[in-house]
C-alpha cells in the first residue's frame, strides 16, 4: 500500500484538498489520482496490487498556497520511490512551506 500525508510547516497546520497524482516512474502512467483529506492525509489510493519498481507522487501545491493567497516557488512537488517489497506500506510525508520542501520514508 502507499500513502501519504503533506504538513504546512509555515502554518504547523495540514494541507488539505492537495491533488496528489501516482505515476509509474519509467513509463509516467498515470496509475491513481486522490485529493488530501481535513487532516492533510492520502491513505490509500485504492490500488490493490503493485508490482516492484519505481514510482513518483506528484503534489499540485499551487492552487494550496494560491488559496491561501502565499505565492509559492514550487508549484508542484515530484518524488519518485523504489518499491521492492510489494508487500510493505510506503508512506511518504511530504513538508512544504512556500519555498522549501522536504520528504523522508514515513512507517
Amino acid at each position: 500500500m502507499i500513502s501519504t500525508h503533506i504538513l504546512d510547516t509555515n502554518l504547523g497546520k495540514p494541507a488539505a484538498h492537495v491533488e496528489v497524482k501516482l505515476f509509474h516512474a519509467e513509463t509516467h502512467e498515470l496509475i491513481a489520482t486522490a485529493t488530501t483529506n481535513p487532516d492533510g492525509r492520502v491513505s490509500d489510493f485504492g490500488i490493490k496490487e503493485f508490482t516492484e519498481g519505481a514510482y513518483q507522487l506528484e503534489f499540485e501545491i499551487a492552487p494550496y498556497f494560491s488559496s491561501l493567497k502565499i505565492k509559492t516557488f514550487f508549484p508542484r512537488v515530484c518524488i519518485q520511490f523504489f518499491i521492492e517489497d510489494i508487500n510493505q506500506h510506503y508512506h511518504i510525508p511530504l513538508l512544504i512551506s512556500p519555498f522549501a520542501y522536504s520528504t523522508y520514508r514515513g512507517s
